[in-house]
Order: C-alpha cells, then sequence, then structure tokens
C-alpha cells in the first residue's frame, strides 16, 4: 500500500453543496439567505450580544456589573494604634468612649478594632470585632478585650435599621435568657 492508495471510508465525505448556481443545482434564487435584510447582505453571523445595531445591554449598563452583597455588615474600623494614643493607661474603651474622644462616627454602628500601630499602655477593649493582630498586641501590653455581642445580623443589620427602642428592647430580651 502507498500513500496514492489511501482513500477515506465509503460515506464518510461529501461534495459541499454550491448555491447561487441556478435552480437546477438545488440552492439558486436567494442561495437559502432569504430575499432581504441583514442576512443577505455579506456578513451572516452575528455576535453573541448583537442587537441589531442598536448599543448592547452590557454596553449601556456599566454600573450593573460585579456583584453587591445586600447581608454585609459594616463596620467603623479603628486601629490599636489610635487607642494607645488617645486613651491613658487603665482606661475602659467602649464605643461609648471612642465617641467621644473623637474615634467614631456614631455609637450605634458596629466596631472593629485592627491592629495597625502599637500598643504600650494596659487597656480593656470592648468592641463587636477584633483582628488576630490587635488582639495579639493587646494580649501582649497586659491589656483585655471583651466582644460585645451582634444582636441583629444579617439583612436586618444592613438592610433594615432598628430604632434605638427595638433595639433596647431586643438586648434586654437577649439578657434576661
Amino acid at each position: 500500500m502507498k500513500l496514492h492508495d489511501l482513500k477515506p471510508a465509503k460515506g464518510s465525505t461529501k461534495r459541499r453543496k454550491r448555491v447561487g448556481r441556478g435552480k437546477a443545482a438545488g440552492g439558486g434564487t436567494y442561495a437559502g439567505r432569504g430575499i432581504k435584510g441583514q442576512g443577505a447582505r455579506g456578513r451572516r453571523k452575528k455576535r453573541a450580544y448583537f442587537e441589531g445595531g442598536q448599543l448592547p445591554l452590557v454596553r449601556r449598563l456599566p454600573f450593573k456589573r460585579g456583584f453587591t452583597n445586600p447581608f454585609r455588615i459594616e463596620y467603623q474600623e479603628v486601629n490599636v494604634g489610635d487607642l494607645n494614643d488617645r486613651f491613658e493607661d487603665g482606661a475602659t474603651v467602649n464605643p461609648e468612649a471612642m465617641v467621644s474622644v473623637g474615634l467614631l462616627r456614631d455609637v450605634d454602628e458596629l466596631v472593629v478594632v485592627l491592629g495597625m500601630g502599637d500598643v504600650d499602655k494596659k487597656l480593656n477593649i470592648s468592641a463587636h470585632r477584633i483582628s488576630k493582630s490587635a488582639a495579639e498586641k493587646i494580649e501582649k501590653a497586659g491589656g483585655t478585650f471583651e466582644k460585645i455581642e451582634l444582636l441583629v445580623t444579617g439583612a436586618l443589620a444592613t438592610v433594615k435599621k432598628l430604632r434605638k427602642e427595638e433595639y433596647e428592647a431586643l438586648r434586654q430580651q437577649k439578657q434576661a435568657k
């Protein structure tokens, strides 16, 4: 057997249809392109998001890209270095005290203590969350950290803000249990 003896299997190949060669050829008149319109003239295949020349939806709405988590819990951030600068040795640091010295904007917002800066004072800190590095620095300086329990989590904490009276009632219910 030689290279010129090789042939494809019987029935595996088919001649292409030659369109636009008259009625007798089977693909005459409009050659399978219809009568008029964009498909009959030039380019036949359209891009995935093509909308007939109209500006595509993905280009009209740039602000709709991505995802925003509706259950995200927002925290006010405070660094241990700032706490060290603003409070005396042995002080009790809670959200009310942080607002009074100007570290926080709002007492009702949640607070997270982050580890940027150094601590050389013994501080008794209470906040809703603390980073690992901040906890290590506070313990190393001889201070303590007390976690304030999140009463409302998820959608209630971010989407629906509770009035102060409702929040206090919920807190008293938790303490009664």
